[in-house]
């Protein structure tokens, strides 16, 4: 029996393979989120043995920055429903990491920032971010790193 198959050209053979030569995979929103995915999942691999994930860390990271963010503007810039921020800042304060405290321009609010033992954690973990980051990143050059970067920030931070 003949086939019309070139032996010069390479067939997938496993699902696996073949899904990814799939037309999804020039789907930019696609590409986003199965990136997205491997880099949480990286990242709360190695925010585990600090007793964090990408989400609360991420909590803890801007209130150590001494933005004194309220609960309204974590749950806005990190795109959160406000009740898994009142949650994240719940286990964290909990937890001696951090501490909500009156707004003293407006007192009806609370600002959320981060305790010594906070700043601490925040350290350690930071550095295990960047070792994951990396070793999921190991495949592009420093420049390419670069530009990822910045195309995010532009998707992330429109004009």
């Amino acid at each position: 029996m003949a086939t019309d198959v070139d032996p010069a050209v390479s067939v997938p053979d496993s699902s696996a393979d073949r899904m990814r030569v799939s037309r999804l995979t020039e789907d930019i929103s696609f590409l986003l989120a199965r990136s997205n995915a491997l880099s949480l999942a990286a990242g709360n691999a190695a925010l585990a043995e600090h007793g964090l994930r990408v989400r609360s860390y991420s909590v803890l990271a801007l209130v150590a920055d001494e933005a004194r963010p309220s609960q309204r503007d974590l749950a806005s810039f990190l795109r959160l429903d406000p009740s898994q921020v009142v949650a994240l800042v719940d286990d964290l304060e909990r937890r001696g990491l951090v501490r909500r405290e009156a707004d003293p321009t407006d007192r009806r609010t609370n600002v959320v920032v981060a305790t010594r033992e906070g700043r601490e954690l925040l350290n350690s973990a930071q550095r295990a971010t960047r070792e994951a980051e990396m070793a999921l990143h190991q495949q592009l050059t420093a420049s390419q790193r670069e530009t990822l970067s910045e195309l995010l920030r532009l998707i992330a931070f429109p004009s």
